[in-house]
This record gives structure tokens, C-alpha cells and sequence, in this order.
């Protein structure tokens, strides 16, 4: 049995430019509540849909999941703090709201299933490249502006060996050491990997997520003790491929008004990018793996390092 002393429990409070854990404060537990965790571009999105199709997949129409699984720790979400939680409590069934934060920073309760999504850190890197490039002028008023703790976000630097070692070796906080200009991406895996002895968490890899789909939606749907039917898995599995998931980016994006403004270059698609793994290989270079490497020895533990690179199922 586990003691409550033993239980994961904060001891760090994230406020930058995009994140702020005492948002969480206000937050309200209901037994079965699903929270999707991830550093970020690792399968947030990805798992979300799952979810989405999993308990609304059968409604018409099927409600938008940003209305439905909200960023809690984003201190720019749209409209008030008391509005998010509002639509939170109206929500009935099983709720899933998605969270970047580290465990250290994220209220842990027995009742709540934590769902944590990894992927390789290089194939991070280059989806996190993407996404920032594609911030507009919109986005970093939006990240940058109210009552922001610490600097603004930083722009977009074109030069890829120096984004990557600057994303490798520094820290936003000062208890991190890579993840620069957003928040770390090892060690929030770590930070999760150090308690995945607890029953109510669940680890899933994107390269898995991929190479299974029909498997990771089985998997998901008995950890959150969602029963399925074979249809429903297959419908499930048809609507989050990846090419769905993109043609509906692209689709929204042209039913879009041409003077809607844009968070993303691009649209909703440039988010959805390419959902691939391994292309960083050629463009990192020697030096660049080499410090790779040394965050991997300075941040996560041996068996965290391999679970991340390559996934599969956890002892």
C-alpha cells in the first residue's frame, strides 16, 4: 500500500511566458478525471483526439476539443480563469484536460488518471522547431502580454545548430537544464518516470502510438475504464490517423475566414505538421548529439534515457 506521505506532492511553482501552475489551484477532482501530460510536441494533440473520439465520438456534432480539454496551465487561455472552470464543472462523464507540467508542479490525486506522452528528444526538437517558427506576431502578444512572470518569449532564431544547443543546454527555470526558450522537456518525463509505480499512471511513446494505433486506443480506453467495442476501436482508429486528423486541419483552415487571425503561420495545419519521427537525422550534427548525450546523462536516469528513445512497454 502506498502512504500519503509517500504520494507525489508540489514542490515547484512554473510561471514563464506560456505556463502557470497555480491556475491548478482552483482545480477540483472528480474520480475518473483523465489528465493528459506531456513536456510538449511529443503527442498532446495526438492523445487528446484519441480521447475525444473515445467518450464524444458518437455525438452530433462532435464538440470542439479545445472547448471540452482545456490547458489549464496556460496563462493565455481564452476568456477568464472562472469561465474555464465553469465549463469544466458542466461537463458530464469522464473529463480529460491536457497539462505541460512537470510532476513536481502538477496537484497529484489517487482519483485521477494521469496519462504521460513521451517521445524520441530529437524528434521533439524538430516538431518544437516548427511550432515556433510558425508563432505570429498574434501569438507572442498573446504569450507575452498580462501579468507575465520573467521575460517574454523569446523569437524565433533561424540557425538550427544554434537553436538546438541553446534548446539542450539551458534552462528557463533555474532548477532545468535544457528545454530553453519554452520549459524541459527530459525532465518532465524523468520527473513522471519517478513515480510510474503508482497505479493511476500510464506512459505512452508516439513512436508506439504509430507503429500501433489500434493498440494505444485499446490501451487507452482500458486504463480509463472506457468499454469498447471492436467497431468502436475502428472508428476510433479511422478518425485519428494521422492523415484525417491533417485533412480536417486543412479543411477548417479553408472554411476559415481570410481575415481570421492567425496564432500559426499557416493555420491549424502548420500545428498538425507531419506527425514523422527521425528527421533530425543529417541535420544534427556530431557536436550537436554529443551534447544530446550529456543531457541525457545529466537529466534522466539509464532506464528513463532508453524507455525514451525507443519506447515499449514499461517493467
Amino acid at each position: 500500500m502506498t502512504r500519503s506521505t509517500d504520494l507525489p506532492r508540489i514542490t515547484r511553482v512554473y510561471q514563464n511566458h506560456h505556463l502557470d501552475s497555480t491556475r491548478w489551484d482552483r482545480y477540483a477532482p472528480r474520480a475518473g478525471d483523465v489528465i493528459v501530460t506531456t513536456a510538449y510536441k511529443a503527442g498532446t494533440t495526438f492523445t487528446q483526439e484519441i480521447l475525444l473520439h473515445l467518450l464524444h465520438g458518437c455525438e452530433d456534432p462532435l464538440p470542439e476539443r479545445s472547448e471540452i480539454s482545456p490547458w489549464i496551465d496556460a496563462r493565455f487561455h481564452p476568456g477568464t480563469l472562472d469561465d474555464l472552470y465553469a465549463a469544466l464543472e458542466k461537463q458530464q462523464g469522464i473529463r480529460f484536460i491536457k497539462s505541460h507540467l512537470s510532476q513536481d508542479g502538477l496537484p497529484y490525486f489517487e482519483q485521477v488518471r494521469y496519462l504521460v506522452v513521451a517521445r524520441d528528444p530529437r524528434d521533439v526538437f524538430m516538431s518544437l522547431s516548427n511550432h515556433h517558427q510558425n508563432y505570429t506576431d498574434l501569438a507572442y502578444a498573446a504569450v507575452d502580454g498580462g501579468e507575465r512572470v520573467g521575460g517574454p518569449m523569446p523569437r524565433f532564431d533561424e540557425d538550427l545548430q544554434r537553436r538546438f544547443r541553446s534548446w539542450i543546454t539551458r534552462g528557463w527555470f533555474e532548477w532545468e537544464s535544457e528545454g530553453w526558450p519554452f520549459w524541459g522537456n527530459l525532465r518532465h518525463t524523468q520527473t513522471w518516470w519517478d513515480v510510474r509505480h503508482l497505479p493511476n499512471l500510464c506512459f505512452l511513446h508516439f513512436a508506439d502510438m504509430l507503429a500501433d494505433l489500434e493498440g494505444t486506443v485499446r490501451k487507452i480506453a482500458a486504463f480509463i475504464g472506457h468499454p469498447v467495442s471492436d467497431d468502436d476501436v475502428a472508428r476510433v482508429v479511422r478518425e485519428t490517423r494521422f492523415d484525417n486528423v491533417k485533412r480536417k486541419a486543412i479543411e477548417a483552415d479553408a472554411e476559415a475566414p481570410e481575415d481570421e487571425p492567425r496564432i500559426f503561420a499557416g493555420g491549424r495545419a502548420s500545428f498538425i505538421f507531419k506527425g514523422t519521427n527521425g528527421r533530425w537525422v543529417g541535420l544534427l550534427g556530431d557536436a550537436d548529439l554529443a551534447l544530446y548525450e550529456e543531457a541525457k546523462a545529466r537529466v534522466l536516469s539509464p532506464d528513463c534515457a532508453r524507455w525514451i528513445e525507443s519506447g515499449g512497454e514499461i517493467a
